[in-house]
């Protein structure tokens, strides 16, 4: 009798996460006897949790909020993600990888851009914002960190200097919001990694306008509900080349499928599967839902 191999998201709140819908359809479009399933778990139960899901067998797990740094304890980080500081994947035999930043670059370079001696100007110091910066880096990027608080910045640059991955490759700077108008006119590409625009957080909102944007900018917002946020909006009436949030979600979703299973990812599969559902959420939230 064959065995369902169950693979998980791990994370509080969980219950928004489009990774299930993402994986399954991925399981089902090869035909793998497998499931993936979102379990709400906070960081007192990490632990617990993961030690859990190897004892029975998962085949992988993907760790999200509030408990990408708290993993790291409980796997065997490889050497980018305990220079980042925290892990979003981990393999059957307790690997952990940080596949966010992998797919920031992937969607960059699906959308054409080269990232090797661009300079680009990433909006935020978080979690998120740490991983891309590390992987931009590694990829020879220069990258210019802006956020509300400045201090932020310069903690985020201190760590990437202070873990080597700026050596030999990229450089990074650390500013200010305050200064946005004048590292605009340096960046190719401007990457929004906060929460800003995000429905139901900041929702309406931007933290760049078209104009501020020039001719040649190409404008990656993470948020990817709305699918076309403020941000993304503004861009496009200036004419200018945009990514959506979706495109890193699905790369980065690829990349765990790629460390968990011997099958390529099939990317477009995933990703339609993330349209419809976010489109059928917009959709509930017309009527009043959600």
């Amino acid at each position: 009798m064959a065995v369902t191999t169950v693979y998980g998201v791990l994370g509080s709140p969980i219950a928004h996460s489009l990774s299930p819908v993402m994986h399954n359809a991925a399981f089902a479009a090869l035909d793998l006897d497998a499931a993936y399933i979102a379990f709400d778990v906070d960081k007192q139960r990490a632990e617990t949790a993961m030690r859990g899901a190897r004892a029975l067998g998962f085949g992988g797990l993907n760790i999200t909020f509030p408990l990408k740094e708290a993993a790291l304890r409980y796997c065997k980080p490889d050497a980018l993600s305990k220079r980042i500081g925290a892990v979003n994947t981990v393999d059957r035999a307790g690997t952990g990888y940080n596949t966010d930043g992998v797919g920031a670059v992937r969607a960059l370079e699906e959308a054409g851009v080269s990232v090797n001696g661009a300079s680009i100007l990433l909006l935020g110091a978080g979690g998120a914002a740490k991983a891309i910066a590390a992987q931009l880096l590694l990829n020879g990027a220069r990258v210019l960190v802006a956020n509300r608080t400045a201090s932020r910045s310069l903690i985020l640059a201190q760590q990437m200097t202070a873990a080597n991955i700026d050596c030999g490759c990229g450089a990074i700077e650390a500013h200010s919001l305050n200064e946005v108008d004048l590292l605009l006119r340096e960046a190719r590409v401007l990457i929004n990694a906060t929460t800003v625009g995000m429905r139901g957080v900041l929702e309406g909102q931007t933290l760049v306008t078209a104009g501020q944007m020039h001719p040649g900018l190409v404008v990656f917002d993470l948020v990817y509900h709305p699918l076309e946020t403020p941000l993304l909006r503004e861009a496009r009436a200036a004419g200018l080349q945009t990514i959506e949030g979706v495109k890193m979600l699905v790369h980065q979703g690829a990349a765990s499928f790629a460390l968990w299973t011997t099958f390529d990812p099939p990317v477009q599969i995933m990703e339609e599967a993330v349209r419809e559902a976010l489109q059928s959420a917009n959709g509930r939230d017309d009527e009043g839902g959600l």
